[in-house]
């Protein structure tokens, strides 16, 4: 839990940091927003239930994430993110992800580039350890107050030394009702190949909300995955939590869209989809 408590303490500090790095307004009230260094710490609290055997357990985690700009429009970001889920009798997963994105964005129009993540995932008292990596391109594409978002993403995972091919693909979409108002719908396919195919197909709704002159936010986000290996049904998760955001270098949700740390990756609900466990 310690890495949890590393995201939870980012929120303290981007409270510091907001008043410093903000953009600035001018006199007649318009803001000037030039490239500068921006991101934000979350954490968030929820319950993971499990249709095929009927049974909800906990769920918590966070995310840092930092957006450096450098030679004019090019930018460079970097995740950490940290999921988990246990209960009493279930005991726990926990999985540890990092994050790099590099890519051109003309805050007006678009931004494109590539990525790179890595996950480590430990079962706990199951003994076992896994990881995964994939590379991949994105993009986003703005209309107004739309923001359409595409990801694709190819690598490897290893499970007790079973080596896998996988590959999954992600749309969002990001709608402001208001600058500090923001409603997500997300779109998700993942497939590692075993032998046999597992695939994993999701969506997902959430709505944030940003207290206006401050750095904080609230979101609530419900997450469905039905899962099948080969042919075979393993049933549905849903995944239901809410959470506590606090960025530095932005004014707005939108503002942070569009200048800020707006890339993501894919979170499963389970932590991991590397193989039936």
């Amino acid at each position: 839990m310690h890495r949890f408590s590393i995201i939870a303490a980012s929120l303290v500090a981007t409270t510091f940091a907001y008043a410093a790095d903000a953009p600035q307004p001018l006199a007649g009230g318009e803001t000037v927003v030039t490239p500068h260094i921006s991101g934000y710490g979350e954490i968030y609290l929820g319950g993971l239930r499990f249709t095929s055997i009927g049974d909800t357990v906990h769920a918590a985690g966070g995310a840092a994430r930092v957006n450096i700009p450098f030679a004019q429009r090019w930018n460079f970001q970097g995740d950490l993110t940290y999921d988990r889920i246990w209960d009493d009798d279930f005991a726990h997963w926990g999985g540890v992800g990092g994050a790099i994105h590099g890519y051109y964005r003309d805050p007006d129009r678009f931004a494109a580039g590539v990525f790179a993540t890595y996950t480590s995932v430990d079962f706990g008292d199951f003994d076992g350890k896994a990881s995964s990596w994939t590379v991949g391109p994105e993009a986003q594409i703005y209309f107004g107050n739309l923001t359409l978002y595409g990801q694709a993403a190819f690598g490897r995972a290893n499970e007790d030394s079973l080596n896998s091919d996988q590959w999954n693909v992600r749309a969002v979409a990001r709608y402001f009702v208001q600058d500090n108002l923001r409603l997500d719908a997300e779109l998700s396919f993942s497939r590692t190949d075993q032998g046999v195919n597992l695939d994993v197909s999701g969506g997902a709704l959430q709505a944030m909300y940003r207290f206006n002159d401050t750095p904080w936010s609230v979101f609530a986000r419900y997450q469905l995955e039905q899962m099948k290996i080969g042919s075979t049904d393993l049933g549905e998760t849903h995944k239901y939590l809410v959470g506590l955001r606090a960025s530095f270098g932005s004014k707005s949700l939108l503002e942070e869209d569009r200048n800020g740390a707006a890339m993501d990756t894919y979170r499963p609900n389970e932590v991991k989809n590397l193989s039936v466990k």
